[in-house]
C-alpha cells in the first residue's frame, strides 16, 4: 500500500494525478489537508485535536498539517504499515532554501523519520498545464516502482522537482542556494495602520552545477537526497577546539 499526501490540499489536481498514476502499483491511501497548508514545513498540531473525514473511499481530509497527515495516516487511519509514502505533486518547485519551508518535503521527512521509504515530487509552476502534470505523475510511478524495488538509504529520502514544458533528462543533484529580494513588505490599510506580507519576489538562484535549481533551469528533473540526521559533520573539526566547558555556568 502507498500512502500519498501533500501541501496544497486534498482537492489539488496535483494530488489527484499523483494517487492516480500510483494506483497502477498498487493500493493507494490518501490522507491531505482539508486546505491549503503550504510552507507550514515540519509543523506539528500539538494544542488541540485533529479530525479527518473520509471524503471517499480510501481519501481522507485532515484539519492539520502535511506532517500531520502522515501521522495520523500511518498511527490512525491506515491499518497496514505503507510501503512507500510520497508527497505531491505540488504547485510550484521545491528547490534550495524553499525545501525547509515546503509542507511537501517535510510531509517525506516525517514518513523517512519513521522509518518508511518516501519522496516529495513538485512541478516548477503556478498551475497544472495538462501536458506538464502528467509528465510529473509518470515520473513519480516510475521512480516509485524502482523504490518499491530497490529501496532507499537509511535515513534518506528524495526531494524530486520536474520542470515545465518538457524534460530534457534527469539528473542527480545537491541542494541549491534560492535569492530572494525583499522578504517583507509593508503597506496600510484604510485605517492607517500598518500590515505585512511575507515573502518577497524571487530574483534567482546561485549559479551552481550540479544543484537542483540548475537542472531545473536547464530543463532537467532534479532529484536530492535528503537526510533525516541534520549534523553538520564538517562543522567537528572546526568547532571541536573551541574551550566549550568555559562556557558552563559557574555557581
Amino acid at each position: 500500500m502507498i500512502l500519498v499526501t501533500n501541501d496544497d490540499g486534498v482537492r489539488s489536481p496535483g494530488l489527484r494525478a499523483l494517487a492516480a498514476s500510483l494506483a497502477e502499483l498498487g493500493q493507494v491511501v490518501v490522507v491531505a489537508p482539508d486546505r491549503n497548508r503550504s510552507a507550514v514545513g515540519h509543523a506539528l498540531t500539538l494544542d488541540h485535536p485533529l479530525r479527518a473525514e473520509e471524503v471517499k473511499p480510501q481519501v481522507y481530509a485532515v484539519d492539520g498539517t502535511p506532517t500531520d497527515c502522515v501521522n495520523l495516516g500511518i498511527h490512525g487511519l491506515i491499518r497496514q504499515r505503507p510501503r512507500l509514502v510520497v508527497s505531491g505533486i505540488n504547485r510550484g518547485s521545491n528547490v534550495g532554501d524553499d525545501i525547509t519551508y515546503s509542507g511537501t518535503v517535510c510531509a517525506a521527512l516525517e514518513a523517512s523519520l519513521m522509518g518508511l521509504p518516501a519522496f516529495a515530487i513538485s512541478l516548477d509552476s503556478q498551475r497544472f498545464d495538462p501536458s506538464d502534470l502528467e509528465t510529473a505523475a509518470l515520473f513519480a510511478r516510475q521512480l516509485a516502482e524502482r523504490i518499491l524495488a530497490q529501496g532507499l538509504p537509511q535515513e534518506t529520502f528524495l526531494n524530486v522537482n520536474v520542470p515545465a514544458g518538457g524534460c530534457r533528462g534527469v539528473m542527480l543533484t545537491h541542494q541549491g542556494k534560492r535569492r530572494y529580494g525583499e522578504t517583507v513588505i509593508c503597506k496600510q490599510d484604510p485605517r492607517g495602520k500598518n500590515y505585512y506580507w511575507i515573502g518577497g519576489s524571487e530574483i534567482g538562484f546561485e549559479n551552481s552545477p550540479g544543484s537542483d535549481c540548475n537542472a531545473l533551469a536547464d530543463g532537467k528533473i532534479s532529484i536530492t537526497p535528503l537526510k533525516t540526521n541534520m549534523t553538520h559533520e564538517a562543522a567537528f573539526t572546526e568547532l571541536h577546539p573551541w574551550p566549550w566547558n568555559d562556557l558552563m555556568v559557574k555557581t
